[in-house]
């Protein structure tokens, strides 16, 4: 809070309707940014492989390159989120749109990743960390519901683009289509951030000048880092690959992609318990529950067999994993002073986007090799290291708290 300001920013006191209204905008943004950018090779990749002479594998690690991009960047653009604030979201739309421009009119692989390099840079400024820290920024000390309710429509990329994608692809190929798409971050999502987030009051930037950044408890940065980082790697890692997954454990193909396909409702569920239920408990003990069930759905997976197990995994492994995106985004507003958040959000994208960008690799590897039993015995153990370190954290934080 800033100077005299009330205790609600506008933007929630003045009605439930705007904030409503507010939250659904950034999300129909991020739909666009996300499913314009790292999801369309889902839909355009083998035409892409077929037009640039490329494997249909290395095409699909142009969002891998995103996502280093992403990482490479993330301390670097932290500096000027604190000089500029969300303002900063808008410029990055620009770049995204070049990348995407890039891509469509590559006929070299070199031109691709390049391509590909632009739209991680820019999805440093115009993604997920980005959009977290402008409504914070906008919500003040009602930021964890912001962005609780933001969270709920994170499943909306895919839902939106994917379709879409298909339909342009149809009708004008994959260059235009990608074309289309760099449009769309232009008419749809610039406009959406530049009227929301770039009205920054002028004393705010004032009051970020005068006052020092406040210092952050590394040990506590480095448990959550870590733990984040960990289980990044285990839902990031099945995101691509569950399918795979549940056939490698007997199911037939079709009851696999079915049973799969309600991993993303259990996620929103969980979202949506959380923003309901949201000011009862805080990120932390989100993070810690998520986190112990997280391990235990692998167990159903291990010790059961057939879909009744598959099911029951869904279930439980919908949840931890949707609970967790929403722990991993508010986490940091209870262990550091709100004015470091943009910093610390801005510092773990590093390790979060790195954990991301090898996890797909890293799980289709192995379950092409050694199977479906040595991916779960990795994901089990790579779950349980983060919730040690998060069970650490949360009694090292406890502790300081009321000594």
């Amino acid at each position: 809070m800033i100077g005299g300001d009330p205790p609600l920013s506008p933007i929630i006191s003045e009605s439930r309707i705007r904030f409503a209204l507010t939250i659904t905008a950034f999300a129909l943004a991020q739909a666009v940014c996300w499913g314009m950018t790292f999801n369309l090779p889902a839909i355009t990749g083998r035409a892409m492989a077929d037009a640039l002479g490329l494997p249909y594998a290395a095409v699909m690690a142009g969002p891998t390159v995103m996502l280093v991009a992403m990482a490479a960047a993330a301390v670097p653009f932290l500096k000027l989120f604190q000089r500029f604030g969300a303002r900063l979201v808008t410029g990055s739309v620009g770049i995204g749109t070049l990348g995407l421009a890039v891509i469509a009119t590559a006929i070299a692989p070199w031109a691709y990743f390049t391509g590909w390099l632009l739209v991680g840079v820019a999805g440093t400024g115009m993604l997920t960390t980005a959009m977290q820290i402008g409504v914070a920024e906008l919500a003040g000390v009602r930021a964890r519901q912001a962005i609780g309710a933001l969270l709920i429509f994170g499943g909306l990329a895919t839902t939106i683009s994917w379709p879409l994608l298909s339909a342009l692809q149809a009708a004008f190929g994959w260059r235009l289509t990608t074309l289309i798409g760099a449009g769309l971050l232009l008419a749809i999502a610039a406009p959406i951030y530049w009227l929301l987030l770039a009205k920054r009051p002028a004393g705010a930037m004032k009051a970020t000048d005068a006052t020092p950044s406040p210092s952050l408890d590394w040990i506590a940065f480095g448990l959550l880092a870590f733990s984040s980082a960990a289980n990044g790697i285990v839902t990031w890692g099945f995101s691509l690959t569950i399918i795979t997954l549940f056939e490698g454990r007997g199911l037939e193909h079709g009851t696999a992609v079915l049973v799969a396909s309600f991993i993303g409702l259990a996620a929103l569920s969980a979202r949506l318990i959380n923003f309901i239920g949201g000011e009862r408990w805080d990120g932390l003990a989100t993070g810690l529950i998520a986190a112990a069930a997280l391990p235990l759905s692998f167990a159903v997976l291990l010790l059961g067999a057939g879909a009744p197990a598959a099911v029951a995994f869904v279930v439980v492994y919908g949840l931890a994993s949707g609970a967790l995106a929403v722990a991993r985004a508010t986490m940091p507003l209870d262990l550091f002073a709100a004015a470091a958040y943009a910093r610390a959000s801005s510092m773990l994208a590093l390790p979060l986007n790195l954990s991301f960008a090898c996890a797909p690799p890293l799980f289709a590897a192995i379950l092409a090799g050694p199977g479906s039993d040595v991916a779960l015995w990795v994901a089990t153990g790579l779950s349980l290291l983060a919730l040690i370190a998060l069970i650490t954290l949360v009694i090292r934080h406890r502790s300081r708290a009321t000594s």
